[in-house]
């Protein structure tokens, strides 16, 4: 006699988002399964800020117990069709826990798939590696080029940073291994893959004269933020204008008032000493450049608040992805 029951044919770790659009022209969350060790909560979905109101859907990537065990591994594919808009957030850092040995790899895999006019926010808390832990990932984005050019091509916020794990147990920088790579293709109608993007991380003690802590150089968090596509033009703008701005050595210091002495300054160049002063305080150092299209922003700081702090200031002082969003994309960086 057949099995009358159903057999499960999910991997553990597997995931899957379908960002659907449905007649007339409603994004509607399709499809959100998971495996254990991975969880993924969807609340109701929000409007954005913008003169012209879009469905925005939000996800959280969870791990049970808060973080991967070592030699746990996670696979999540992400589909979002024409016109649909998706945050992915987390519910605090992503912990990575001790391994026997630097063998044992944890691994992370997401794979999102872009249809022309969608966007992507993905501004996650960052990932924090324990003592001997080992762990690699990577995120690829592939965007769907529509036939008529590059008009309404795909749009991309997304964040990739890690901490220098547990301060308060003594903990800095006191992994084996972490990697992690970002890539984005465009995907063109004829069929082939033309790659836009790589970006990658790898920090690893293995044979090294130095520590990985020495290398640092006093930082407690290190990350990068990939911006792409027409939705996010006017911020991946405001992040290049912003650091050419930024004092150079042997040029005109901010924060020490104009040449003649004379303190009175417009609005946006307060904000901008007032942040810079932040930026000193906290010990935060970034750069940005534009890559085919794509703005990349690179950023060190001697604390994650101070990094948050620094993202979600200058996210919301140019506010398009609040705009575009609304508020709640912001959430991991309060």
């Amino acid at each position: 006699m057949s099995n009358p029951f159903l057999i499960a044919t999910a991997k553990p770790g597997h995931g899957t988002i379908h960002l659907a659009l449905l007649p007339p022209d409603t994004p509607r969350l399709r499809t959100a399964s998971y495996q254990y060790p991975l969880k993924l909560v969807s609340p109701a979905a929000t409007r954005s800020e913008n003169e012209v109101p879009k469905l925005v859907h939000t996800v959280y990537l969870l791990t049970y117990g808060g973080g991967l065990v070592a030699g746990d591994g996670i696979d999540l594919s992400v589909t979002l069709e024409s016109t649909t808009r998706l945050i992915l957030l987390t519910q605090g850092s992503t912990k990575l826990f001790k391994a026997p040995c630097r063998d044992v790899l944890s691994k992370q895999c997401m794979n999102v798939h872009l249809a022309p006019g969608s966007a992507l926010c993905y501004l996650p808390d960052p990932v924090q590696p324990f003592k001997s832990s080992c762990f690699e990932q990577s995120q690829i984005y592939n965007i769907s080029v529509p036939e008529d050019g590059m008009k309404d091509t795909a749009n991309l916020c997304v964040l990739d940073w890690v901490c220098n794990g547990r301060p308060a147990n003594g903990e800095n920088w006191s992994f084996f291994r972490y990697c992690s790579r970002n890539e984005i293709y465009l995907c063109l109608p004829e069929g082939k893959r033309r790659l836009l993007l790589r970006d990658n991380i790898a920090l690893d003690d293995y044979e090294q004269q130095d520590s990985i802590a020495c290398r640092m150089h006093g930082l407690a968090a290190f990350g990068t933020l990939i911006i792409h596509g027409p939705l996010f033009k006017r911020l991946g703008q405001f992040f290049m204008d912003e650091f050419k701005a930024l004092p150079r050595i042997g040029g005109r210091k901010w924060d020490s008032g104009s040449e003649s002495g004379d303190e009175d300054v417009d609005t946006t160049t307060a904000r901008r000493i007032a942040r810079q002063r932040q930026e000193t305080a906290d010990g935060l150092l970034w750069s940005a450049a534009a890559v085919r299209g794509c703005a990349v922003i690179k950023f060190g700081v001697k604390s994650v608040e101070g990094g948050k702090r620094w993202l979600k200031n200058i996210l919301a002082e140019d506010g398009s992805v609040v705009r575009e969003f609304g508020e709640r994309a912001l959430l991991c960086l309060r």
